[in-house]
């Protein structure tokens, strides 16, 4: 019997998703979580075999609950099933030790297959997604420009950007200037919108 996690912040996707495993004999749904922390703690208490967890849970993502379970829970494999299937996100996601990405419009048939797999000790990406990751190259942004840009892409003026990452208003204008350069655009926010589509931030 393989114990699985159900995370997601849609109580309706998280209820069909552990309905649907539910109808698999070799399937029990041992949790679910709304949020990224609540996903930590019920994991670290009931300690499955199989995380699914959705990539944008509020609080810490999918990914870094991933990351996290990694180090915390080793013998928790984690599937990150998402409607945000971005190059950017396969990457960290695999990069984090995630062994399957999967998009939300899969059929049933293929996520049970996937599940088993995981928690069998292979792995799954999407073919989709895997070929779009390879042809969209790395992200040509550092990782300091990436993460002051994501605090750009909600609107937060220079001074909060500055606050929240701990650096000087002048060296966060430095790093969004290289990232709009870099990514040949007209504004911080434009290259925020590229960033995002390319799941770099």
């Amino acid at each position: 019997m393989t114990r699985i996690l159900v995370a997601d912040d849609e109580h309706l996707i998280r209820d069909a998703i552990a309905g649907l495993l539910d109808l698999e004999d070799d399937f029990e749904v041992v949790g679910q979580a709304a949020s990224g922390d609540e996903a930590l703690a019920t994991a670290l208490r009931v300690r499955p075999d199989v995380a699914l967890l959705d990539l944008q849970l509020p609080g810490p993502d999918g990914i870094e609950v991933a990351r996290r379970l990694a180090a915390e829970l080793p013998d928790c494999r984690c599937v990150i099933v998402t409607s945000h299937g971005r190059p950017g996100y396969l990457k960290s996601a695999l990069a984090a030790g995630v062994r399957g990405f999967l998009p939300k419009t899969v059929s049933s048939r293929t996520f049970a297959e996937v599940v088993r797999k995981v928690a069998g000790g292979g792995r799954y990406v999407d073919p989709e997604l895997a070929a779009e990751a390879i042809g969209a190259g790395d992200s040509p942004l550092s990782p300091r420009e990436a993460d002051v840009l994501a605090l750009a892409r909600d609107g937060a003026p220079v001074e909060e950007i500055a606050r929240r990452v701990s650096l000087s208003r002048g060296t966060v204008r430095n790093y969004l200037a290289a990232a709009i350069a870099k990514l040949d655009a007209a504004n911080r926010h434009e290259a925020a919108r590229i960033a995002e589509e390319h799941g770099w931030i």
